[in-house]
């Protein structure tokens, strides 16, 4: 194959579990290791190869286990160590690999390391963290606004300082510069490795250097700085993750992908360059800002064109061909469900025809998918009427900012929630149609889709129209030629505000993946070339008019 680096994790499909909402085993109400046990066949048979576990570590649960009090142990609520081992022995069992998330920009304030380090300015631990006198008025050392909304620094009444916490109070930020703290990471990187896992997916990896501690740029609201320039792609990022690389990554077979804030194809090549000893890909937010989801997460519009998901892929897929590696995901535990978001919902029809062509926009582009727990299903968005029975600790705090401190509405705010709040894909999966959506026998940890009995695993195992079946269809199809693994891609149409079409490339074959985005017929005049090579795949099941497509229609030629 023409300039190719072949890789198994580049062949592989990703599942992400959010273990808290996947399967509960015990009646708790929350979803455990016990119970992702008892779904790998679903997961096999589904044709994934990858199983990514959101943070199953022990935590306090501030940021659903994104604040870790023991990096070596197992969070009561999922069960035991001897849970976990049994979890991955069955995982290996089935043919199947795991990946844990690594969490290292922070730990929980709850965490033995932190309880040393706040303790006195004197003791071992206190560089461990960040830890900056106050400004000169005696507030905050500068005027960052946490991730989380508020301020990025809390105050220490013991010791007369503050510590940086770039998301919640509870989730201190670490001192990588401190070469004991990176000790001690790849130590516990290299625990779990000899347990037998398969690799980690690394959240906000990129924002473990800073470059500084001054102000920054004002935010929209006038009320705190941005701190993305200083502590994000900082100046010793590379050199942390190459040691991490040598010292511990390189010993393993395994899979790592980072999630790396204010990338682009340039940065990512540095971060994951075949040449470059550091991770394997990362995962870029730009898509994820294309109605501003990132940069413009709480306001009510969210207008998207077509055009610029077209520009921002064709950027990626284009700039790591041949240097890097894609990752390819529409949604995970931050964002919000994809058939909501860029798929339509208006009814049923429209829900599994947009739910299977975005399936096939995405997953048959270069780079490894990444499939989020609900999403072969095509689970939609849950609607929230107030903030009450939200969890998430960003949409909460923000809500109490905007609508206390910036007098946005109630119903602004909420409009924006139900768009694109995290708490969307945190909702429990759909297994049937009894009670609870067969998730648990208890009282849920929060409050299902109401639409479950309508949209659930079930249901859709045993149709061979459901949007689980045609992911099944989809992944075995991509398995089945390396051209939609290493094929090069090239947009077609760049103008176009209805179909997305591109082509995959590699030696003599190249295949054609044309997908309407509109709830309408659409003239594609590109197909009548096609007409009369194989049609691998479509989310129809009877052939369309030449040279058009049927609402949400997807098609994939290979000549």
């Amino acid at each position: 194959m023409e300039s190719v680096h072949p890789a198994w994790w580049k062949e592989a499909v990703v599942y992400q579990i959010y273990p808290r909402s996947f399967k509960d085993s015990n009646g708790d109400g929350i979803g455990d290791l016990n119970g992702i046990r008892e779904k790998l066949d679903y997961l096999k048979d589904l044709g994934v190869d990858v199983l990514w576990l959101n943070p199953i570590y022990q935590s306090p649960n501030v940021d659903n286990g994104y604040d870790i009090s023991d990096y070596r142990d197992i969070m009561t609520d999922f069960g035991t160590m001897a849970d976990f081992d049994a979890l991955l022995a069955d995982v290996h069992a089935h043919g199947l690999k795991l990946i844990m998330d690594l969490v290292v920009n922070h730990s929980s304030d709850q965490h033995p390391w932190f309880i040393e380090s706040r303790s006195s300015r004197d003791n071992p631990k206190r560089d461990y963290y960040i830890w900056k006198d106050p400004a000169p008025d005696g507030g905050a050392p500068n005027n960052w606004r946490s991730c989380f909304s508020g301020s990025a620094w809390k105050y220490d009444e013991k010791t007369g300082q503050y510590y940086l916490h770039l998301f919640a109070e509870g989730q201190p930020d670490l001192n990588w510069e401190n070469p004991e703290v990176r000790d001690q990471v790849f130590d516990m990187m290299n625990f779990w490795f000899q347990k037998g896992i398969d690799g980690f997916r690394m959240d906000v990896i990129s924002m473990i250097s800073k470059a500084g501690y001054a102000d920054g740029p004002l935010c929209a609201d006038g009320l705190y700085g941005d701190y993305t320039d200083q502590c994000t792609n900082g100046p010793r990022v590379h050199e942390y993750l190459q040691e991490m690389n040598r010292r511990v990554l390189s010993h393993y077979d395994c899979m790592t992908v980072g999630e790396n804030a204010n990338v682009n194809p340039e940065l990512a090549c540095l971060y994951a360059g075949e040449d470059r000893h550091e991770l394997n890909m990362v995962f870029q937010f730009e898509l994820m800002d294309v109605d501003g989801g990132e940069s413009r997460k709480w306001e009510p519009e969210h207008p998207w064109k077509l055009t610029d998901i077209k520009k921002i892929q064709t950027r990626w897929q284009t700039g790591l061909d041949g240097k890097a590696w894609n990752s390819l995901y529409w949604n995970n535990h931050d964002q919000p469900r994809v058939v909501s978001r860029f798929g339509c919902t208006k009814d049923e029809e429209s829900r599994v025809r947009s739910a299977k062509m975005l399936a096939v926009c995405l997953y048959l582009m270069q780079g490894t998918p990444y499939i989020y727990q609900g999403e072969e299903l095509g689970m939609t968005n849950k609607h929230f009427d107030s903030i009450d029975p939200i969890n998430d600790v960003m949409t909460r705090n923000a809500y109490f900012e905007k609508t206390q401190r910036c007098g946005e509405s109630v119903a602004d705010f909420m409009k924006a929630a139900n768009y694109i709040s995290r708490e969307h894909t945190r909702t429990p999966m759909h297994w049937d149609d009894t009670a609870n959506a067969g998730f648990t026998t208890g009282t849920p940890w929060i409050p299902l889709n109401p639409n479950y009995p309508q949209i659930n695993a079930a249901k859709q195992v045993g149709d061979p129209d459901s949007v689980y079946s045609f992911y099944r269809r989809l992944l075995a199809l991509r398995k089945s030629d390396k051209t939609f693994v290493y094929g090069h891609y090239a947009l077609l149409l760049p103008d176009d505000e209805e179909i997305y079409a591109y082509t995959r490339t590699l030696n003599d074959e190249q295949i054609l993946v044309v997908c309407n985005f509109t709830d309408h017929d659409v003239p594609c005049p590109l197909l009548n070339d096609w007409q009369n090579t194989e049609l691998l795949i479509s989310n129809y099941n009877t052939p369309g008019n030449p040279g058009s497509l049927r609402p949400f229609e997807a098609v994939v030629y290979r000549k």
